[in-house]
């Protein structure tokens, strides 16, 4: 992104910015509110259970996002110990990626349906652009926090797929080397191998999906 910056392309800058921005803090709130329902209010408590980005957007990691294409918004605080169901670690933590596919798709088809109707306002570049990166930004969000690495989503969704000894062993071993593992993934990626594109071609090959319209 700050080779946008380099080459004056400011508005453009901002538009992607202000789309990451919308898309980190709709995939917390995902999460904080799906813990309230299942009794756990300590997000709530936090003043995460909100889309206003100032509760969930932190400093650092946007700038990572910014300066190398990977970062982080704050975690959303949880504490199972109010879960009311066994399973609720699997749903907040499904509720982020979830929450991603919704916006993805809840603003494509708007804006197609508006399109079809001839609003003329969607048909501007600035919009055009804008939604384009809202909705592939999005995906993106959701497939990458789907694998089951280190801190990501995935990781407390995996277990519950699995049979019980192997994912008791998946959870000590990502426990142990997860973070090691998703940063060793990453790195990949500054050598050559084609992680982030792949989770793009992935989130590409969604869209198609989430159009109702």
């Amino acid at each position: 992104m700050l080779p946008l910056l380099f080459q004056g392309e400011f508005a453009l800058f901002a538009l992607i910015v202000i789309a990451l921005v919308i898309s980190l803090s709709f995939h917390e709130f995902g999460h904080a509110f799906v813990a309230k329902r299942f009794g756990d209010d300590t997000a709530e408590r936090a003043g995460r259970l909100t889309v206003n980005p100032i509760a969930h957007i932190d400093p650092v990691g946007l700038f990572m996002v910014v300066a190398i294409g990977i970062g982080y918004a704050k975690p959303v605080p949880t504490d199972p110990r109010n879960f009311t169901s066994r399973f609720a670690d699997l749903w907040v933590a499904a509720a982020g990626p979830f929450m991603n596919l919704v916006v993805a798709a809840v603003v494509l088809n708007v804006f197609v349906l508006l399109a079809k109707l001839g609003f003329g306002a969607v048909g501007s570049d600035g919009v055009q652009v804008f939604v384009a990166y809202l909705v592939g930004i999005n995906l993106v969000l959701m497939v990458f926090n789907l694998i089951p690495l280190g801190p990501l989503d995935g990781h407390y969704i995996l277990p519950y797929f699995l049979p019980r000894q192997l994912a008791r062993k998946y959870v000590h071993y990502n426990a142990r080397y997860g973070a090691l593992a998703l940063l060793g993934l990453i790195l990949l990626q500054f050598v050559g191998l084609p992680v982030f594109q792949t989770v793009m071609a992935v989130a590409r090959f969604i869209e198609p999906f989430i159009l109702l319209v």
